[in-house]
């Protein structure tokens, strides 16, 4: 095929750069050797470029949303005819870069090799529409074909092999509908839940943010409500009767059973009756009396049984599994197995729904049992050469199903044995590989003998199950055996053998007294199996596959949902648990109040997922399910509007401490906690406080502390009217206008007693270390840690030292033991909660002294990872790489002479500008005294500047938009006090 300019291309659109370079590594052997460019490989026949993730998002047009400073019902709900597409602003370039070779004259057609799921799909789909550009509301077409790569691995041959079978677009319109429709319902659903439900909780002034979404608010539901059941939970006593037998043999163990007994049923069924527990002490004794030290018959049944493995893995069962036996978190595993894909080739592809492979998958199979038999893994290969020479690896259809098999297959070893894993790569790889060939070893054996002993009228029962064969379980060692009888609540080992007909005595029988217990709180491996299975906990694999068609999101996309509720602090993960906050607990109460079912209930999201999986096999329409979306939304702001009541109703707690202002009963309502008089039936004395003060939602204890003891803290979460973070303290007042005790924010202004002259004692005080300027003692005085000497005291009154260090620093609290650590040893311990006021991300850091500045900064621990090795280059040569303008391209032809030089000339760097931070600039004498005297580029300035103002606490505590200068930065500043916008233009002024 030719064009204008010459023969016509294919270009290739990859992921991630990683991929892109894996393509043209496998391509390279068939189709010629590939020059690199600066944001692509070329041949004669491809192009191969890539994205980075996400490169275009969906917005609503300008015409028809609605910004947060107008979010009100008035707006809602937003149902825009259709969407536009905006570049992400970080990775505009790469999208800029993409959408020139798209639109090249040579190219004449693409190839989609995202990754093979829906959101590989939805990446390329809007990098394509976005190049064919917006025309009265709908994208043109580019018009040139379109086919997919679909890989399930990524070794080279695969990729190859990928090639030669690429699908039509015919083939992926589904799959294309299906992923843009998601994005789009989530919009439409996130958007306009969030808007509704913040515009309600905001009628009474303030903005309360409250966020929710499609996926992630059921997901909530179902955290929220095992949480109810545990905090509703009574437990009751009961007995168990536990005796213990001898025979001519030996002694062995039974517990007392009811046999008449039968599991009740129905929705009012009391769930913790069981056959084996009695629920009065006096029944409990009288059992046991009735049945010591008289003689029992014993009736035995033996019967061999069979457990065959699990089967293999899918993305959620992996999760689960790596929760369960390593702690790994949803995200972490996932994180994992794309490494293990991607960059190993060592697992094929992991964002997958699927247990079982294709049909015509044995040949591959067997391969890779070979491959392991050969490999150096001496904990794998003997298995792997004992299925091989047994003949183990056979058609079944457990595990070769092509009706169980979608887009994608189970999760299992490539052909390719990896090396230079990780620790934690090694253990999720060893999962996979064992389970992998435990699926095709024989079923494990076992002889399982229940023993019933009767004696005047009561029955014991005692069960022991002994491994016969291992079968799969060799490939887990000896502690399988034992661990699987303990999953089935089975005593492992021989039971004492008892002779047909023989009599034997109760030797000792005793009632333990037990109680009842709340349900377990969910880990991720127990909620993912909730997910899957649309909120309905299911063991059994083979059910939980049958029910997963209507799960709570994908595979791929769980554990992001998880992760997001964690970083939106509705759910706290402690250990293993995972816990929902008050913040969860309120939202879950505003919806069931408004009757928001669609955001409540696990299955009816499932139902949406289950559609979308529809939409992918070409069974159901884009417009139908958007049609459903669009109804969905506008029956939930409606429900939110013309909600009139004062309050919402709800299991509200009443608190045990007394109102501090008449001692009376302080009950929790929706929005508030308020007195309610001596007998909590009455409106009170008026005492009452927001349940959400400055955007953070007050936990229940901390609502008994605050009370109690009148002041609470450092509290971090607050939002400040401008949406920036604090940390604060919060007391309790009297207030002398309204004659009551109100909430406020303790900053700890130190300024006043300074600026009144006021002498500070620290007398009663016990010095923390010795102050690193001048050597005198260092104490606490209201949120810092200062010198003696920068205060006046009885001993000077003219403060001569400025050591000082807030107590609490970009949000991370500075405990009293780490001031002590730093003023001894010249630096904390690496501390983990500091909040970086440019990005918002949490970073680590240790606190340190530096003698240089005069003051306390930041110092990073090392990197983990040693520099890169870099080639051979002169070396007088600058270590600061300089960027080429992209502008300036080189000719083809001079390209092809520089592959001759040895060595590569250094480039020389344009010369920049004053103020772009290429040359340093000489501070101001002002500015000099605080920032130093060296040279200095401008961001570093203003880096400096803050360091200067967090360290000494000079954030206003009314308006942290503000800073107060000192007397160093009122030379720069001139003025008391600036705003942060304004730090930029000040600074200008003094660098020359």
């Amino acid at each position: 095929m030719k064009t204008a300019e010459g023969f016509a291309k294919t270009l290739v659109i990859a992921e991630k750069p990683s991929v892109a370079q894996d393509i043209v590594r496998a391509l390279t052997p068939v189709a010629g050797k590939f020059e690199k460019h600066d944001d692509h490989f070329e041949n004669d026949t491809y192009v191969v470029t890539s994205a980075v993730g996400h490169l275009v998002e969906i917005a609503a047009p300008e015409e028809f949303d609605v910004k947060r400073g107008k979010w009100s019902f008035a707006h809602l709900p937003v149902l825009p005819p259709y969407f536009e597409l905006k570049p992400i602003d970080k990775t505009k370039s790469r999208l800029s870069a993409v959408v020139r070779l798209v639109k090249r004259k040579d190219v004449a057609r693409l190839i989609n090799a995202c990754d093979a799921g829906r959101e590989g799909e939805l990446i390329f789909r809007l990098i394509e529409q976005y190049a064919g550009g917006l025309k009265n509301g709908s994208y043109q077409a580019l018009g040139k074909p379109v086919q997919r790569l679909w890989l399930q691995s990524m070794t080279p041959a695969a990729i190859r092999d990928g090639f030669e079978h690429l699908r039509t677009n015919e083939q992926m319109l589904g799959l294309a509908d299906a992923a843009r429709s998601r994005s789009e319902a989530d919009w439409m659903v996130g958007i306009n839940g969030t808007r509704a439900m913040t515009a309600f909780n905001s009628r009474d002034g303030g903005f309360f943010l409250t966020t929710v979404g499609r996926v992630q608010t059921p997901t909530l539901s179902i955290v929220v409500e095992r949480e109810e059941k545990i905090r509703a939970h009574r437990s009751r006593d009961y007995w168990e009767i536990h005796a213990s037998f001898l025979a001519e043999a030996g002694e062995y163990p039974g517990k007392w059973f009811d046999p008449a007994f039968k599991k009740p049923t129905g929705d009012d069924a009391d769930a913790e009756l069981r056959g084996d527990r009695v629920w009065s002490q006096r029944e409990a004794l009288a059992i046991a009396e009735a049945v010591r030290g008289k003689a029992a018959s014993v009736k035995e049944e033996s019967k061999p049984t069979t457990q065959a493995s699990g089967l293999l893995y899918d993305l959620t069962s992996l999760q689960r599994e790596a929760n369960g036996r390593f702690g790994f978190s949803a995200k972490t595993t996932l994180q994992l197995a794309q490494s293990l894909y991607e960059r190993h080739k060592a697992l094929t592809y992991p964002r997958t729904d699927s247990r079982a492979l294709p049909e015509d998958y044995l040949p591959t199979v067997k391969e890779t049992f070979e491959m392991l038999a050969g490999s150096g893994m001496k904990h794998l290969a003997p298995h792997a050469l004992t299925a091989l020479n047994n003949g183990y690896i056979r058609p079944s259809k457990r595990v070769f199903d092509n009706s169980k098999v979608s887009d994608h297959f189970a999760i299992i070893p490539t052909l390719q044995a990896p090396h230079g894993l990780s620790d934690a790569e090694q253990k999720l790889y060893d999962l996979v590989v064992r389970r992998f060939l435990a699926v095709f070893f024989p079923s494990a054996e076992f002889m399982v003998t229940t023993r019933i002993t009767s004696s005047v009228g009561h029955h014991f029962k005692t069960e022991g199950k002994v491994l016969v064969k291992p079968g799969w379980l060799a490939i887990y060692g000896k502690e399988a055996a034992a661990e699987q009888a303990d999953k089935d609540d089975k005593s492992p080992g021989n039971l004492v053998p008892v002779q047909p007909g023989e009599r034997v005595k109760a030797e000792a029988v005793d009632p333990k007294a037990l109680k009842t217990r709340p349900p377990a709180r969910y880990s991720e491996a127990t909620l993912l199996g909730a997910m899957e299975g649309a909120g309905k906990t299911v063991e059994d694999d083979e059910l939980r596959q049958a029910m997963q068609e209507k799960g709570l999101g994908t595979p791929a996309t769980r554990s992001s949902i998880i992760e997001g509720l964690i970083a939106q602090e509705y759910i706290l993960r402690e250990g293993r648990e995972l816990i929902p906050t008050a913040k969860a607990m309120q939202l879950m109460t505003l919806l069931r109040g408004l009757d928001v079912q669609e955001l409540t209930k696990a299955e009816l999201t499932g139902e949406w997922e289950y559609k979308l999986a529809q939409m992918e096999q070409g069974k159901l329409s884009r417009e139908s399910f958007m049609a459903d979306i669009a109804a969905m939304t506008e029956r939930m702001v409606k429900k939110a509007k013309e909600y009139d009541r004062d309050t919402v109703p709800g299991d509200f707690a009443t608190l045990s401490s007394p109102c501090p202002s008449c001692g009376g009963i302080v009950k929790e309502n929706y929005r508030r906690y308020t007195c309610t008089g001596p007998d909590g039936q009455g409106e009170g004395c008026g005492f009452s406080f927001g349940k959400t003060p400055a955007g953070r939602t007050f936990e229940a204890a901390e609502v008994e502390q605050f009370l109690r003891e009148r002041k609470i803290g450092p509290l971090s979460g607050f939002r400040s009217k401008a949406g920036w973070p604090f940390t604060a303290e919060m007391i309790i007042k009297f207030d002398e206008e309204s004659k009551n005790y109100k909430l406020e924010f303790d900053f700890g202004d130190d300024k006043k007693g300074e600026e009144s002259g006021e002498l500070i004692d620290f007398s009663g005080q016990e010095s923390l270390g010795a102050c690193p300027k001048c050597g005198s003692a260092v104490f606490e005085h209201g949120k810092n840690y200062l010198c003696e000497k920068s205060v006046p005291t009885l001993a000077q009154a003219t403060p001569s030292c400025d050591f000082k260090s807030g107590q609490i620093i970009l949000q991370q609290p500075i405990e009293r033991e780490q001031m002590i650590k730093l003023l001894a040893t010249g630096k904390t311990d690496l501390l983990d909660k500091f909040v970086s006021m440019r990005t918002r991300r949490a970073f680590k850091a240790m606190l340190a002294w530096d003698a240089e500045a005069g003051k306390v900064n930041f110092e990073f621990a090392p990197s983990k990872f040693p520099p890169r090795k870099t080639s051979a280059a002169p070396k007088k040569a600058s270590t600061t790489p300089i960027k080429t303008p992209a502008t300036a391209k080189k000719a083809p032809a001079k390209k092809a002479a520089t592959k001759t030089a040895a060595v590569k000339a250094p480039r020389k760097a344009a010369v920049k500008k004053e103020g772009s931070g290429a040359a340093g600039l000489k501070p101001s004498d002002a500015l000099a005294a605080v920032i130093g005297t060296e040279a200095v580029a401008r961001p570093q300035v203003i880096k400096k500047l803050w360091d200067y103002i967090k360290a000494n606490n000079l954030q206003d505590a009314a308006n942290k938009r503000a800073i107060n200068a000192d007397a160093k930065l009122l030379a720069v500043f001139g003025k008391p006090q600036v705003t942060m916008f304004e730090l930029a233009g000040i600074v200008g002024k003094h660098l020359g």
